[in-house]
C-alpha cells in the first residue's frame, strides 16, 4: 500500500508521467547551454549577457523552491503539480517567441519560478504511490532522470539549434508537458488531499528575493561594469549583503520560516549540504564551460559539442539503480569521496588539454567524470538527511535543493566571468613582446607571406585562441583542487547514515 492509501490504476504509467515532468524541468537547466552562441548572435547580445538566459532561470527556480511546501498545503499536491506543468509549458512558449534578450531573460525567469515545485512535488507523489519496500528503486529512477537530463540537454539543444532554430529548445517542452500533465491527472486526479490555510513568511520571502536577486545581478553585471567602479554594482552589493544578513536573523527567530536555517544545527546536514552544493556547483560550472569552449574556440557545432559532453551520462544510467539498491551497505562518506576523486582526476585530465585535443580524448575524460556523478548525488543526499527527524525531512530536502540550485546559478555567472577575465590577462601577457619591430614577429609574418592587415589579424586570432586555452585549463585545474578539498569535508559527518531519526 502507498502512504496515502491511494493507488493509481496504472502505477507504471503514473511513474512515467512524473518522471517525464521532472526530466523536462531538469533538461531546461542545460538545454540552452550549447544554444547560447546562436541565441546571442540572433538577438544581438554579448556572450556575457547570454548567461542571463541560464542564471535567470536558475535563480527564480531556487527562490520558488522554499514556497513549495506552503503551496502544496494550500492547494494540494496534485493540483500544484498540474498547475506547475501547465505554466511551465506556457512560459516555454513565451521563451520561444521572444524577440529580444530582455524579453527572453524575463520569460526564462518566469519559467524558472513556475518550475520550482516540479521536482520536489514529483518526488513526493512518487513516494506516495509506492510501498516503503519499493521506494528506494523509485527514487533511484528519479535520481537517474535528474542526472541524465542535464547530459541530454546539450545534445538535444545542439541538434534542435543546428537543424531548426534556437526557439525549438523551448517549444519541445509543449508535447512532453502535455503528455505528463494528462497522464498524471488521469492517474492521480481523484487522489484525496487535505488542504489548509497556513501563514507564509512574507518578510523572510521578501528578504530572500531581494538578497538573492540583487546578488545575482551583481555577479552577472560586475564584469561588464568594471565591478565596484560602478554605482550599480557597489550599491547592489550593499543591498544584497544587508538583505541576506537580515534574512538569516529573521528566519532564525520566525515561527514559520520560509527557510528553516535551524537545520544547520545538525552536523551531518551541515557537511552533507556543503558537499552537495559545492560539488554540484563545480559540476555545473564545468558543464557550462565545456560546450561553450568547444564551440567558440575549437569550432565544434552545437550538436558535436553536446556529443562530446554526453559520455558523462553513460555510467550514471548503468550505476544509479545499483547505487540506489546496494549503496546503503557502504559508508556514504567513502562513496562520496570516491565520487569527488573521480571528478578531481577528470578535471586534472582536462587541465592537460591543448588546442589540438581531439574528440576521443574529450569524450573519454567525460566518461570518467560520469563515474563520479553516479556515486555523488545519492550518498551526499543520504548524509545530509541522516540526522534529521521525520518532521524535518521535507524542510531539509527543500533547503538542500534550494541551495544546490542557487549554487549552480552563481557558478554559471562566476565561471563565465573568470574565464573571460583570465583570457584577457593571458592575452595581455602573450602580446607584450609582439610588436611590428620584434624579430620573432617579423619572421612569423614572413612565413605568412609578409606584413598585411590580414596576417596581423591571423596572429591576433592565434593569440586569442591560446589565451582562452590557458584560461580554460587553469579553470579545470582549479576545479580539480576544489573536488579534492571536498573529499576531506565529507569526513566531518558522522555515521550512521542508513536512515533519518524517527523514521
Amino acid at each position: 500500500m502507498s502512504s496515502t492509501g491511494f493507488i493509481p490504476s496504472n502505477r507504471v504509467l503514473c511513474t512515467i508521467g512524473l518522471a517525464l515532468a521532472t526530466f523536462m524541468q531538469v533538461l531546461d537547466t542545460t538545454i540552452a547551454n550549447v544554444a547560447l552562441t546562436s541565441i546571442t548572435g540572433n538577438l544581438g547580445a554579448s556572450s556575457e549577457q547570454g548567461t542571463w538566459v541560464i542564471t535567470s532561470f536558475a535563480v527564480c527556480n531556487a527562490i520558488a523552491l522554499p514556497l513549495t511546501g506552503w503551496m502544496a498545503r494550500r492547494i494540494g499536491e496534485v493540483r500544484l503539480f498540474i498547475g506547475s506543468v501547465f505554466l511551465f509549458m506556457f512560459t516555454s512558449f513565451l521563451c520561444g517567441i521572444a524577440t529580444s534578450m530582455p524579453e527572453l531573460v524575463f520569460f526564462r525567469a518566469l519559467q524558472g519560478f513556475v518550475a520550482g515545485p516540479l521536482y520536489p512535488i514529483a518526488q513526493t507523489l512518487l513516494i506516495s504511490i509506492y510501498p516503503p519496500a519499493r521506494r528506494g528503486m523509485a527514487l533511484a529512477l528519479l535520481a537517474m532522470v535528474a542526472v541524465v537530463a542535464p547530459i541530454l540537454g546539450p545534445i538535444s539543444g545542439g541538434w534542435l539549434t543546428d537543424n531548426y532554430s534556437w526557439p525549438w529548445i523551448f517549444f519541445i517542452n509543449l508535447p512532453i508537458g502535455l503528455f505528463a500533465m494528462l497522464v498524471v491527472w488521469s492517474q492521480l486526479g481523484k487522489r484525496p488531499e487535505e488542504t489548509k490555510k497556513v501563514p507564509i513568511d512574507y518578510i523572510g520571502l521578501s528578504l530572500l528575493v531581494l538578497g538573492v536577486g540583487m546578488l545575482q545581478v551583481v555577479l552577472d553585471k560586475g564584469n561588464d561594469l568594471d565591478w565596484f567602479e560602478s554605482d550599480l554594482v557597489l550599491y547592489g552589493t550593499v543591498v544584497a549583503v544587508v538583505s541576506l544578513i537580515a534574512m538569516v536573523i529573521w528566519e532564525l527567530t520566525e515561527e514559520h520560516p520560509v527557510i528553516n536555517l535551524r537545520l544547520f544545527r545538525h552536523r551531518n546536514f551541515t557537511f552533507g549540504t556543503i558537499a552537495l552544493v559545492l560539488g554540484y556547483s563545480a559540476f555545473f560550472g564545468l558543464n557550462l564551460l565545456l560546450p561553450v569552449w568547444l564551440q567558440t574556440q575549437l569550432g565544434y557545432t552545437a550538436v558535436w559539442a553536446g556529443l562530446a559532453a554526453a559520455p558523462i551520462g553513460i555510467v550514471p544510467v548503468i550505476l544509479s539503480p545499483v547505487v540506489g539498491r546496494f549503496g546503503h551497505r557502504v559508508d556514504m562518506r567513502l562513496l562520496t569521496s570516491l565520487a569527488f576523486l573521480a571528478m578531481s582526476l577528470s578535471s586534472f585530465a582536462r587541465a592537460q588539454f591543448s588546442i589540438d585535443i581531439d574528440y576521443y580524448h574529450i569524450a573519454m575524460v567525460q566518461l570518467v567524470m560520469g563515474l563520479g556523478v553516479a556515486l555523488f548525488f545519492m550518498p551526499a543526499t543520504t548524509i545530509l538527511l541522516s540526522s534529521l527527524s521525520h518532521k524535518e525531512i521535507a524542510d531539509g530536502s527543500g533547503l538542500a535543493t534550494f541551495l544546490r540550485v542557487l549554487g549552480g546559478s552563481f557558478a554559471s555567472s562566476l565561471t563565465t566571468w573568470w574565464w573571460h577575465r583570465q583570457a584577457a590577462v593571458e592575452h595581455a601577457q602573450l602580446t607584450e613582446n609582439i610588436t611590428a619591430y620584434s624579430p620573432q614577429t617579423q619572421h612569423y609574418l614572413d612565413l605568412l607571406g609578409g606584413a598585411s592587415l590580414q596576417n596581423y589579424a591571423r596572429i591576433e586570432r592565434l593569440i586569442d585562441g591560446q589565451a582562452y586555452m590557458i584560461s580554460t585549463v587553469d579553470y579545470f585545474a582549479l576545479l580539480g583542487w576544489i573536488f579534492l578539498a571536498l573529499m576531506a569535508a565529507v569526513w566531518f559527518a558522522k555515521p550512521p547514515f542508513s536512515s533519518a531519526k524517527g523514521r
